[in-house]
């Protein structure tokens, strides 16, 4: 089967690649750069495009039976926004499918994407959503809760400094899923019909029980404490003011580290708490 994967050298990008590679599907990786990792070097077509220029995508899609799309805005940013690359960029490459004739188009989007309009990196993927749903084309959503490379990446430097700071009193829960698991799952139904998954993975913990996790691991005494909700609100005012692109991440990083997020589709067999300590025994 052809499938052209968008947002193919990104974290996740990289795994579902591997994974069609591995099924011997026929493969066009697109992405704005191209970076070939070591173990990939071959059974695909790497093709630089840019989804915001329509131009660049032009042909991409021809003869393909499926695109996929991890694409999304994942820095700050002050020269494009969110809704110029989650929603108007997925746009472009769901008009360039139609127009090659693709039938189906699977989409990663987040957790509880749809209802939250002050988050914009939300905002613009629930809009898409929106639209591929009226797209005409057999599509499938993908709602991850979060990975976890990127706790690891939120955890690991405040465990560097000694201290690790949770946002508001309460207590919420993550059940984050593996890249590679994923990966799998959503090859494996990359032509389902209309159907929304919720996906995490088999463990889920609360933020403070990872914390204790991650200092274990590193060895360290656990040292925790709390901030007030608000102060996420003032720096995403602060920073709107600055126009330097950061206020989008803000809101967005409030949101995650305040909000229950556990997919009730739980996927693959690794585990968050093994990966935890892989982490540091590779130091």
């Amino acid at each position: 089967m052809k499938v052209v994967l968008a947002g193919a050298f990104g974290h996740l990008g990289l795994d579902i690649l591997r994974e069609l590679v591995k099924q011997g599907h026929e493969v066009v990786a697109i992405g704005r750069s191209i970076r070939k990792p070591a173990d990939l070097q071959e059974g695909y077509a790497a093709v630089q495009a840019d989804v915001q220029k329509p131009a660049t995508l032009k042909g991409v899609c021809a003869g393909a039976e499926v695109v996929i799309s991890t694409v999304g805005l994942t820095k700050a940013s002050a020269e494009v926004s969110c809704y110029d690359v989650d929603y108007q960029g997925n746009m472009n490459l769901l008009a360039e499918a139609k127009r090659a004739g693709v039938r189906n188009f699977a989409y990663v989007s987040v957790l509880k994407a749809d209802g939250n309009p002050s988050v914009p990196m939300l905002d613009a993927k629930a809009k898409f959503e929106a639209e591929l749903k009226k797209s005409g084309l057999t599509w499938v959503i993908f709602r991850p809760s979060g990975y976890f490379y990127d706790i690891a990446k939120v955890f690991m430097p405040m465990i560097e400094k000694g201290k690790v700071t949770l946002l508001g009193k309460k207590d919420v829960h993550a059940n984050v899923v593996d890249t590679p698991d994923f990966a799998e799952f959503i090859v494996e139904h990359m032509c389902d019909d209309g159907k929304t998954f919720n996906v995490g993975g088999k463990e889920t913990w609360s933020y403070e029980e990872l914390a204790r996790m991650f200092f274990a691991a590193a060895g360290k005494k656990p040292v925790i404490s709390r901030a007030p909700v608000w102060l996420f609100d003032v720096l995403a005012w602060v920073n709107k003011k600055k126009k330097n692109g950061k206020e989008a991440i803000i809101r967005f990083s409030k949101w995650t580290l305040t909000e229950e997020m556990v997919g009730d589709t739980k996927v693959g067999d690794a585990s968050f708490a093994e990966y935890i300590r892989s982490c540091y025994a590779k130091k």
